[in-house]
Order: C-alpha cells, then structure tokens, then sequence
C-alpha cells in the first residue's frame, strides 16, 4: 500500500496493513462444459475472483480460500480508497496477518450460482437472453470446487500450499481435498463438518419457503421487477440467528426494548434484538439475490462427504495434506463433535492433524471475528507447512 492510501486509511480508521486497493477479475470457460452432478452440463460459466500478494517463482505459496454462504471473492482489501467497509475476512489476510500476504499468495473466488460475478440463477442465460432464473441448473459443493479447480488450472497453478473455508467455505475445503488429493499440501476447516446436520438442513428448508412463499418471487422469474425482498429478508433473519449464540445475543441485546420505556401491546418492533434482525434483513437485500440464496443453501443440504463410500475413514482414504481443525465452544449450528469427527476420520487414515478448540461466547460467526487464538494457529500452522513445502520445492529447483 503506498503511503498516500495508507494515510487515507489512518484518518478513516482502516487498517494500514490492509493489501490496499484490489480488482475483482474474471474467468470465462468458454469450450470445456463443466459436467454436474445432476445430470447437465453448463457452458459457459465465468467465475469472479481476486488474489493478494506475489506468486512466488516456484508457484508454491498459493492459498486458495473458499467462502461461506453469503460471502464473495472480495475477502480482502478495497476497491476504491472511498470504501468504508473492506474484505469480509480482511483481518486474516495482509502484510504480517496470519495469512502473510508478504510470504503467501491468496486466491479467493466467488462461488458457482452466486451473485457477485460468478454465474448463477441471475445470470443471462445465452440460449434465451435473459436471466437463468430457476432454469439454472442446482449445483452442489463438488460442482463448486471442481470449477474453482480449472479456474486453477487456468492460471498455471498445480499445487495448493493450502485450502482454507470456515462453515461452507469449510465443506468446499473438504471436498476439494477429497477430489484433488494430490493438489494440496495442507487444508485449514474452521467451523465445518462432513455434512450438515438434520437441524441445519431444518433452518435452511424454513429460509427457502420464506423466499418461494413471496409474492414477488413468481417462481423464481422476478428480474426487472420487484424481488421477493420480504422472503429474503426473513431468510437472511434466520440464518443469522443459527450464527449467534445465546450467551452473545444475551449480552448484546437482553430483553431491552428498543425505543420505548415499557410495552406498546402492539405489534410493532419493539425489542433490541428485533430491530438488530430487521436491519441485518433488510441490509442483505441489497447486495444478495434471492435465488442465489436458494441454490447455494440447497448445496450445503446436499453436502454429505461420505455419500456413496463405506465410511468417513474412506472417504479421506487417499488424502495426504496435513489438517489444522479448529472448532468454537459456542458454535451450535457446527458444534464441535462435528469437528472431532472430522478429526478421527483423519487420524483413522494417518492423516497428520491438530485439532483446536477456541473458547469463545460468539457462536458460529467468531471465525469472522477478531479472534487472537484463531490468527495464532492459522499463522504458526501456515509457517510449518511452507516451511516443509518450501524445502523441497525450492531444494529441487537449486
């Protein structure tokens, strides 16, 4: 970041070790359909994406990040110096963060069916000319991870120093592994697990029919008109409720009221915690699509890393990458018995893993959060595997 940028930053209050002013890219796979997982192909499809720092001349400092539910390929940085909010995991990745942008180079892309330049349900659709809608076809996790492969592929990238995803961005790291064994040396999964659990899946099926129960949403045909932006909002209200804990929505809100001294005996929004869903609702809305919403949660529904093998055990049976586990105390839509499963698959295997569990009173969302423990074992856990890595890569090139 040049000294003009970071002095801009100082005065707003941003961080001066931010990776600075970045530029969302785009890839376009125009001859190679991408077979799913349900039976169609799709071509073409363009994935958006960013990277942060330099790609060292072995190519073996690559970090591919995969993003959650409601994330983008923006997870560091800012687009313009004007920006007053940056990157959503922007406190891990940069100049002497856990993720080193000075040693490490990070790739992060938006995933396939979403919003933010990947193509998804509110793409145009080259047959018809006009938006996919719900003709675009479901995707799952695997469908994901093996676009985000080639997108790899493309840029002359064979080999993953690691692969790092919190919650779906967690399941994406799981599966890549599983796929592509031999493309990666390490995988961090925070706040994830083999499948979703039948209460995850419960919330998700609620959130889907507050969308579909819109008026606006016309079987997913609203583009250029109005979108179901009430479903939307009451989807994004529950799930962002299964992301707290009540030990954090306890001490943040209680039973205050909002603006009024003692009950109204209306039905108007009167307690703290009702106003703070209102805004996160009403706040999502204006940066995520409906259908995306729908498409990407029935992914994680889908995702089930042992479907169509024995076990678990097998399914991590080719895997050779190191592990770094870490689960929150907190966290009750991926607790950490989740995780510990994970963790005995992998040991079954003779997989070399460290499992970690933080304290923490902020439920699922911690992993977002300034978190000291969190940024240690990311950082001391990158160091040694690149520490290896770098030893024999760089031994053979000398």
């Amino acid at each position: 970041m040049d000294d003009e940028i970071a002095a801009l930053y100082a005065e707003r209050g941003k961080d001066p070790n931010s990776v600075g002013i970045v530029e969302t890219q785009y890839w376009t796979c125009q001859d190679e359909p991408l077979d799913l997982e349900c039976g169609r192909r799709l071509t073409p499809y363009t994935l958006a994406y960013e990277t942060y720092g330099e790609l060292s001349p072995q190519r073996d400092n690559v970090i591919l990040i995969f993003h959650a539910l409601s994330g983008d390929a923006h997870v560091a940085g800012y687009h313009t110096p004007t920006d007053t909010k940056p990157g959503w995991w922007d406190l891990m990745i940069g100049p002497g963060k856990p993720m080193d942008t000075n040693r490490y180079f990070v790739i992060c892309a938006n995933v396939l069916a979403g919003c933010k330049g990947s193509t998804g349900p509110s793409s145009i659709n080259p047959e018809t000319g006009r938006p996919y809608g719900l003709s675009f076809p479901l995707v799952t996790i695997g469908d994901m991870v093996r676009a985000q492969e080639r997108l790899l592929s493309h840029l002359g990238i064979e080999r993953l120093l690691a692969v790092v995803g919190a919650s779906m961005g967690g399941m994406q790291a799981l599966e890549f592994v599983v796929q592509f064994p031999e493309r990666v040396a390490s995988v961090l999964a925070i706040a994830t697990a083999a499948r979703m659990s039948t209460q995850g899946i419960a919330f998700d099926a609620i959130a889907r029919h507050a969308i579909m129960s819109d008026p606006n949403w016309r079987q997913g045909d609203y583009y250029g008109g109005q979108p179901p932006a009430s479903g939307l909002s009451i989807a994004r209200m529950i799930g962002h409720i299964t992301y707290l804990s009540e030990e954090q929505m306890t001490t943040k809100f209680g039973r205050r009221l909002q603006s009024r001294e003692s009950y109204g005996y209306d039905m108007a929004v009167e307690f703290q915690v009702e106003s703070y869903l209102d805004h996160q609702g009403n706040s999502f809305v204006q940066r995520f699509d409906p259908n995306s919403y729908l498409y990407i949660t029935k992914a994680i529904d889908y995702f089930d890393l042992a479907a169509g093998r024995h076990s678990l055990v097998e399914a991590f049976s080719g895997v050779t990458a190191e592990f770094l586990v870490v689960s929150f105390t907190s966290d009750w839509l991926f607790p950490t018995h989740q995780s510990k499963e994970l963790v005995r698959a992998l040991q079954a295997n003779g997989v070399r893993t460290t499992f970690l569990e933080i304290t923490s009173d902020y439920g699922h969302d911690t992993f977002l959060l300034p978190n000291p423990e969190l940024g240690s074992a990311v950082s001391a856990f990158l160091g040694q595997v690149a520490a290896r890595e770098w030893a024999a890569t760089r031994r053979e090139d000398a």
